[in-house]
């Protein structure tokens, strides 16, 4: 079996890079571990600035032109004419994806994982059959999240990761609010994202400064004091990478969370892997394309990274910059927009 690009990782990094590659002609397979595309951990949070008016209506679930940030002394409500966030079914945007990267021509294969990896060739497990597979590449596309074999292979370490907690609760609310506290979060937050159906609520840190069972004991202390009893329901926990440390290796590529492109600030990925995996598909197809978005999300990432080593190094210290972002988004001083990784 022989493509000229395979892709590790049926995310959205490694969906929209075969899409763009497919469209212009080339063979491209992806090979994705898990049983169907789509799932993940997520909260399910798109920007205006970055995706929302790129996704089709029945992937939105909720739009929020107001936005609430709670400190432990302050309340700042941000609100817009055009809305600021949208809630997502990641489920959903996945398949939405994966069609489209199908329809353009991309060959996709669910519950295949990669075993082993040479320069030009890779084996991978089929684990429905069991059976073992071959498949030669001329370039290979590492999408494969922030536990990538492809960066492994690459002997490319990972020293700067967050992580991510969510429960999903059958429940109805009307308000998006992030919470600063660092008695529960450190120098991370908390979040209530409604959805149609149900509310999301989570919390990210840097695993640095915050593990995550003492990341999820906090989670669930400051959910109780939001009417939220999330011990009765079940968690679900993600790593994300942060440690971005290039895309370009020779004949193989990194993408989204492999490359550690997510934000460690705010744990934003969407937006990150769509926009490195579509410029990676540009490169390897050889087009030209609007790249501005590309070399701005490898700015704004490093920016993010500096400003989340600065609130980790003491609890003081997060707790006023915690208040200064709070006092600046209440006066105007600061545009929530320059909180995203796809503000433009």
């Amino acid at each position: 079996m022989q493509y000229s690009v395979v892709i590790a990782g049926g995310g959205p990094a490694g969906l929209s890079c075969a899409k763009v590659l497919a469209e212009n002609g080339t063979d491209v397979l992806v090979l994705e571990r898990k049983s169907r595309f789509g799932p993940k951990v997520c909260a399910g949070g798109i920007t205006w600035s970055g995706l929302i008016n790129t996704i089709p209506g029945q992937i939105e679930e909720k739009r929020f032109p107001t936005q609430h940030v709670f400190t432990r002394l302050q309340h700042a409500k941000v609100v817009e004419k055009e809305p600021i966030i949208a809630t997502v079914s990641r489920e959903k945007l996945g398949q939405h994806m994966a069609q489209l990267a199908t329809k353009s021509g991309a060959v996709l294969k669910a519950s295949c994982q990669i075993i082993k990896i040479k320069k030009h060739s890779l084996i991978y497990l089929d684990r429905l059959t069991g059976e073992e597979h071959k498949v030669d590449f001329g370039f290979l596309v590492g999408a494969d999240g922030s536990s990538s074999a492809v960066r492994r292979y690459l002997k490319i370490p990972t020293e700067s990761m967050g992580v991510g907690i969510n429960y999903q609760v059958p429940r109805h609310a009307n308000e998006m609010e992030w919470h600063l506290d660092n008695r529960f979060f450190g120098n991370g937050y908390g979040w209530i994202f409604p959805h149609t159906d149900s509310v999301s609520i989570g919390a990210y840190a840097d695993r640095k400064t915050m593990p995550a069972q003492k990341l999820k004991s906090g989670l669930i202390d400051w959910a109780r004091t939001r009417g939220y009893r999330l011990d009765r329901h079940w968690a679900r926990a993600e790593y994300i990478n942060f440690d971005y440390r290039g895309w370009d290796f020779g004949n193989m590529f990194l993408a989204g969370d492999a490359a550690g492109f997510a934000s460690g600030l705010t744990g934003e990925g969407i937006y990150p892997a769509i926009v490195s995996g579509e410029y990676i598909g540009r490169q390897l197809a050889s087009i030209e394309g609007n790249d501005k978005n590309f070399h701005k999300l490898v700015r704004v990432q490093k920016i993010h990274a500096r400003a989340l080593k600065l609130t980790g190094r003491n609890s003081l210290l997060t707790g006023l910059l915690a208040e200064s972002v709070a006092l600046a988004l209440r006066t105007g001083l600061l545009d929530f927009k320059n909180l995203e990784m796809g503000n433009r």
